[in-house]
């Protein structure tokens, strides 16, 4: 039988989600090996938008079943109102599982994802922003100018293409030192980044006095959660390399994929850069581990180790 009254009836009120919902995933299953300065790549990620968010936003993070101590950081800056809704996984579900969760939980109408792996400039909420509310139907916008795979932004070369009211140019117009800051952190050699850049071109998009890219990128954009809503649930079989689901699914049926004119958010990868404002000091890696002899069978180790211990 209860006892006494809840005291939540006398509750007139409750906190009301910000529109915005900034949405984090992470995954760092151990300290060490290639995840040796994840935590440390995690912390810089929430410190960027922490410091360089210029609208109001509601702060959720998906934790992917990392270890105790990213589990700790996490609810620690949670518990001093850093982190306004954190959900932390027992068990890897993939980007796929972590996208189901989050596109259909936040609470915002508007869903800004990245990876934990990115680092936000000053101003990138705002710029995504004025895309993502100034074009028809857009599907995503990613705060930095790429190059991606044409098949996927069809729609939106044939929707510039259809429509008096926009300009389409293309031509050689992301700077080759931008296109490397960012190709480069995937771990291309220089000599592959150089032919990419060279053999391919930019779409530019002139719309209601805003110029564009056209083409997204998954790890990291803005979208209405209505939309993003649409495309789940996704049914993935692997914790990654499955995640253009998002990006065919969104041009097949005719959404917009969009690029800020100037980059706003770059990829960190698994460490820390070295112009970072984390105080930290590196060693100069050696040529030695990048002999292919070396560089080989060191990584088919690791993966085996990997397998043997993460994998379920």
């Amino acid at each position: 039988m209860r006892i006494g009254e809840n005291p939540a009836k006398n509750i007139k009120s409750v906190a009301k989600p910000q529109r915005i919902t900034i949405a984090v995933l992470s995954y760092i299953p151990f300290i060490g090996g290639y995840y040796s300065e994840a935590l440390d790549v995690l912390k810089l990620c929430l410190e960027s938008i922490w410091q360089n968010t210029d609208l109001s936003y509601d702060l959720l993070v998906f934790d992917n079943g990392s270890c105790d101590q990213v589990k700790e950081f996490l609810t620690k800056a949670q518990s001093t109102g850093k982190i306004q809704y954190l959900i932390l996984s027992e068990k890897n579900v993939g980007k796929g599982g972590a996208w189901n969760l989050i596109f259909e939980g936040a609470p915002g109408e508007v869903i800004a994802y990245c990876d934990s792996d990115a680092y936000l400039y000053e101003g990138w909420l705002s710029a995504c922003m004025k895309i993502l509310e100034t074009f028809p139907k857009v599907g995503m916008v990613t705060g930095r100018p790429l190059r991606t795979r044409e098949e996927l932004f069809s729609a939106t070369l044939d929707w510039a293409r259809s429509n008096r009211d926009v300009s389409l140019e293309e031509g050689m117009f992301i700077s080759y030192s931008e296109y490397k800051e960012f190709t480069e952190t995937l771990g291309y050699p220089e000599d592959k980044i150089k032919n990419l850049y060279e053999t391919s071109h930019d779409f530019l998009i002139h719309y209601k006095g805003m110029k564009v890219f056209a083409g997204a990128n998954h790890f990291q954009f803005v979208g209405w959660k209505n939309t993003l809503k649409k495309f789940v649930p996704f049914i993935m079989d692997k914790p990654l390399g499955q995640v253009l689901q998002l990006d065919q699914k969104m041009n097949e049926d005719g959404f917009l994929r969009l690029m800020t004119k100037k980059p706003f958010v770059q990829n960190m990868s698994n460490r820390v850069p070295s112009k970072s404002p984390v105080q930290r000091s590196f060693t100069k890696r050696k040529k030695l581990k990048n002999l292919a002899m070396v560089k080989k069978p060191l990584l088919w180790f690791y993966n085996k180790i990997f397998q043997l211990y993460f994998e379920k």
